[in-house]
């Protein structure tokens, strides 16, 4: 599909954004900027389940910057959950070097938790 497209009977040009074409404005596109694992997640989540939301940051164009946002605010509680957890049950660099096995495992265990709070109270809010 083509990017931008002029109605030859209105005169108006629309500017295809997702799955639409909206009448492009004069100001300037929205910034691009990468959306990681956790910013997909709440997308797929506003599309299930906050649709007017979903669709306001659409035709606003706000959707990309909105995304980029709750991903770094998920990444940057989740590294900091983890490391807490971590600190707070003794795992070190220690026990890595001594017993792999059991380092993995309750590395895993923090992971999984810090996965599901930042789940609940980013990603699904």
């Amino acid at each position: 599909m083509e990017k931008y497209i002029t109605d030859e009977r209105t005169g108006l040009k629309y500017e295809l954004v997702g799955d639409y074409y909206l009448i492009a404005g004069d100001d300037e596109p929205e910034e691009e900027r990468p959306i990681g694992i956790w910013g997909q997640r709440h997308l797929r989540y506003l599309k299930e389940h906050r649709r007017v939301r979903y669709a306001t940051l659409l035709t606003g164009g706000e959707l990309n910057s909105y995304l980029a946002d709750i991903d770094r605010q998920a990444e940057e509680l989740f590294l900091r959950l983890v490391k807490q957890m971590a600190d707070a049950e003794g795992i070190t660099e220690t026990l890595k070097a001594g017993d792999q096995m059991e380092w993995v495992g309750r590395m895993n265990s923090c992971r999984d938790r810090a996965t599901e709070i930042v789940y609940h109270q980013v990603i699904y809010t």
